[in-house]
């Protein structure tokens, strides 16, 4: 995560489930669902909340 916020997207060689698992190793989320579509892989993760706070969905599009 950066500075502002946002996650920073890594790119990772054409395969949809390393992607995935950057995605989750980068927010400490839990999976939610992995998809190749043009040429991105769209990785969705629950991300737990701070706090008291309730967990949020999180979608990430990694090019491939």
């Amino acid at each position: 995560m950066n500075a502002g916020g946002a996650f920073d997207v890594v790119q990772v060689a054409n395969d949809c489930a390393a992607a995935a698992r950057q995605v989750v190793a980068q927010t400490g989320g839990q999976l939610l669902s992995a998809q190749p579509r043009n040429g991105t892989c769209v990785v969705t993760v629950l991300v737990p909340g701070k706090g008291s706070e309730r967990p949020r969905k999180v979608t990430v599009r990694v090019p491939m």
